[in-house]
């Protein structure tokens, strides 16, 4: 059997897609049993109850443990014959130095998994597709995005193609040991993603830039802790004018080209409609 925590979250909910139809049985975690509207056969429990009994394999979400580390939870995986830890970290581990918050937690993250004996994977996608969520409101109410450095490059990630790598890791032991960095198929500008989500909605639409600190102060507003969003906006304003590099890892991995941000755009309309 294997857990996923954060089980109907951006990636945990396909995570249990992709288990689900490779046959594995699955255990899906979440604050909200009642309101999973998960696939039929998927076990579900509360996340705080940390069922781990029986498993053999945990995908691990840090928003799970974000502020508390994870050391009750692998504790506990251990205590309960867990063998194997994919972790869903991030490409920010690999940028250290100070003002880098969430590659902070993502790297004290790693280690203690690494530091707990179990076998582990480390899945290190750079920017979600999803975050392109943040951008709805105002696509909602007109034509017009607002937001810092309309030049900055990301290469956005389809979730599911995290998961599918993720899953992967949880059916087989090839990529123990391994922390395999994922990317989108393209590098975008906000300015190009948002025009590529007006195609998807039918209606043309264009990002028009604000300066870092009026963007930090939106954020900030918006509940981002103030540390965490002078970090995001200058790492977008340190991407101008440079395109984010194209990882082969998703390929390599499944088999097939990484899905394109027009794919995520499409499958999403609603929630910009």
């Amino acid at each position: 059997m294997i857990v996923v925590t954060g089980a109907t979250g951006n990636v945990g909910r396909h995570v249990v897609d992709e288990l689900v139809a490779a046959g594995a049985e699955v255990r899906a975690l979440t604050r909200d049993p009642d309101s999973a509207r998960l696939p039929e056969g998927v076990a579900v429990a509360r996340t705080e109850d940390l069922p781990l009994a029986g498993a053999e394999a945990i995908f691990l979400n840090p928003a799970v443990v974000w502020g508390k580390g994870a050391g009750e939870l692998l504790r506990e995986a251990a205590r309960s014959g867990v063998r194997r830890v994919v972790t869903l970290s991030s490409v920010s581990v690999l940028f250290e130095g100070p003002g880098n918050p969430i590659g902070d937690h993502h790297r004290e993250l790693e280690a203690e998994v690494e530091a707990s004996g179990l076998a582990w994977t480390h899945v290190r996608p750079g920017a979600f597709a999803s975050n392109a969520f943040q951008w709805a409101e105002q696509i909602r109410k007109g034509d017009v995005v607002y937001g810092p450095h309309a030049e900055a490059h990301t290469a956005p990630i389809h979730e599911a193609d995290i998961a599918a790598v993720a899953a992967r890791a949880l059916i087989g032991e090839d990529l123990v040991g391994q922390a395999p960095v994922l990317s989108g198929p393209q590098s975008l500008t906000f300015a190009e993603q948002v025009g590529i989500i007006g195609e998807a909605v039918g209606r043309p639409l264009r990002y028009e830039e604000i300066p870092p600190e009026a963007a930090v102060e939106a954020m900030t507003g918006g509940g981002v802790p103030t540390e965490m969003a002078e970090s995001l906006v200058r790492m977008f304003g340190e991407s101008v004018g440079r395109p984010a590099e194209i990882s082969p890892e998703t390929e390599r991995i499944t088999g097939r080209p990484a899905r394109t941000f027009a794919q995520w755009a499409s499958e999403h309309t609603a929630a910009f409609s």
